[in-house]
């Protein structure tokens, strides 16, 4: 826990309209500031910073706080990670309260980030030398500048290619960031070999982890980077560091299941599609998204995965619904998913199905509803009784 003290004392040393022009630019209104809201469309000014009770307010969708929650709103932090974020910008190092169980927030060393990105720099290289990776993504119809713009590389087929882009391939840090597996005998070898390697990139733009995929056939497909100091699965997002822009302007997400979905996605101009991480769609990653948008559409595959995924994102949705949100639910055909789908139908009639993408309330009643006749007593109060536990974890008066 941050004591309250440190936060007080952090807010002080911070002015408002310092943090927010990082991020909007602010045009002097008087006494006040005031630009275009950041939070929805608008053409005409109607957020407002004050300097003087270091607050902002917008009129016209009613979104306000201090600058905690500024960063927290517009990067989709939490609450800790951002007075991280401010601290850092003054120079403060974020004390932390013991907590009951004796253990303390867990702070990640900066050197651990420098590790990551030398081993994204890496691969990036690695990339340029290998016809084969190149060929593999040409092939999958990506370009050179939506790799770059990803960050996309390539890791080598053998066992120690770190060696060569780190001066001490003994080094912990290595085995911290989970780049490399030690075996019992206390060898150790790269966790990433032959493949077309992800950067996991988190909203302050630091590379966390990486998701690699082979290139021909072998299991598993796709390999993420473990648990590590910097890396939690359940609360990250591949390409909302880079998605985030778009995905405030338009004021939707699209969820997908793969990197190569967000990747293909974007190259033809779908640029708010995030993918999860070799997981189940959680609780924060709902949180998350739904500070910086309106409207969350999941995608998932027509198989039986995918009709299993989807309907894990709408029980660890309905507890976060909130009035003025919405969440729908795409279904492709099953021979199809969105990669595929957008090249070979094109931009257009993937977003008409992204806009025509079926509400939560449809695909919930569709779902507890199936073979139960709905014309008989019996059948609706069925219905009742499944939808009751399901109902009772809204929270929001209206939602769904």
């Amino acid at each position: 826990m941050i004591p309250k003290s440190f936060i007080q004392d952090l807010l002080n040393r911070l002015d408002i309209v310092d943090v927010i022009e990082r991020y909007v630019p602010l045009k002097k209104a008087g006494a006040n500031y005031s630009a275009c809201c950041p939070f929805h469309n608008e053409k005409s000014p109607s957020f407002t910073v004050s300097q003087t009770k270091q607050f902002y307010h917008c009129f016209g969708c009613g979104v306000h706080g201090t600058a905690i929650s500024f960063v927290m709103e517009h990067l989709g932090l939490g609450y800790v990670d951002a007075i991280e974020e401010l601290a850092r910008s003054v120079g403060l190092d974020v004390p932390h309260e013991r907590l009951a169980t004796g253990e303390v927030h867990q702070k990640v060393a900066p050197d651990l980030y420098e590790v990551m990105q030398t081993a994204t720099r890496y691969y990036r290289e690695q990339l340029k030398l290998s016809q084969r990776a190149i060929d593999y993504l040409k092939q999958r119809g990506l370009n050179g500048e939506i790799a770059a713009k990803f960050g996309i590389g390539y890791a080598p087929d053998a066992w120690q290619n770190l060696a060569a882009g780190f001066s001490n391939y003994a080094d912990e840090t290595l085995n911290e960031t989970g780049l490399v597996v030690s075996n019992d005998e206390g060898k150790r070898y790269d966790r990433f070999r032959d493949r077309i390697m992800f950067p996991i990139i988190n909203v302050r733009g630091q590379v966390i982890g990486f998701g690699g995929r082979v290139l021909d056939k072998g299991e598993p497909k796709y390999l993420n980077s473990p648990e590590t100091p910097l890396f939690e699965k359940g609360h990250e997002l591949y390409g909302l560091f880079q998605a985030q822009k778009t995905i405030r302007a338009e004021q939707k997400v699209l969820v997908v299941e793969g990197y190569m979905d967000v990747v293909a996605l974007a190259q033809l101009g779908v640029e708010y599609a995030v993918a999860t991480l070799g997981t189940a769609t959680t609780p924060y990653h709902i949180q998350k998204l739904l500070r910086l948008t309106e409207h969350i559409v999941f995608s998932f595959d027509g198989d039986k995965a995918g009709q299993k995924a989807a309907w894990r994102a709408l029980e660890n949705a309905l507890p976060y619904l909130q009035d003025g949100k919405k969440i729908s639910f795409l279904f492709l055909p099953a021979e199809h998913d969105p990669d595929s789908f957008i090249r070979e139908f094109g931009k257009a009639e993937f977003e008409k199905r992204v806009h025509e993408a079926m509400p939560l309330s449809v695909y919930l009643l569709r779902e507890i509803g199936e073979e139960m006749d709905l014309r008989t007593p019996e059948g609706r109060n069925q219905l009742l009784q499944r939808a009751k536990p399901l109902l009772t974890a809204i929270t929001a008066p209206t939602a769904a």
